[in-house]
């Protein structure tokens, strides 16, 4: 059974930014493809939530985190699974401190 996949406001975030680069830098059909990459990989998780890779989840202040990657894209989504949701903290480029970013006060829950 799927559960709702719910991003929170730092994801939407990244997901704008990173959609508006590659309008700036490769146009709309390069970012119409990174959203449908995005929404493929969501909902994947929506379906199987343990898919991703807890490595970044073994961190105390990061229990459960889970990441899965974009297929075309070098992008990662940070996720936690909950009860009755997929809980979406972060979209970030693979090249980003990765460890830095989750920590961001404003991802935290």
């Amino acid at each position: 059974m799927s559960k709702p996949v719910i991003p929170r406001v730092l994801a939407e975030d990244d997901l704008d930014r990173a959609r508006d680069h590659y309008l700036a830098t490769a146009g709309t059909d390069v970012a119409v493809d990174f959203l449908h990459d995005f929404e493929k990989a969501v909902t994947l998780i929506s379906r199987f939530p343990e898919t991703g890779s807890p490595k970044y989840g073994y961190e105390p202040s990061l229990a459960g985190i889970r990441f899965w990657p974009l297929k075309k894209f070098p992008f990662l989504i940070f996720y936690i699974e909950t009860e009755h949701q997929i809980d979406v903290w972060r979209v970030m480029h693979s090249n980003m401190d990765i460890t830095a970013g989750l920590h961001d006060p404003d991802s935290l829950p």
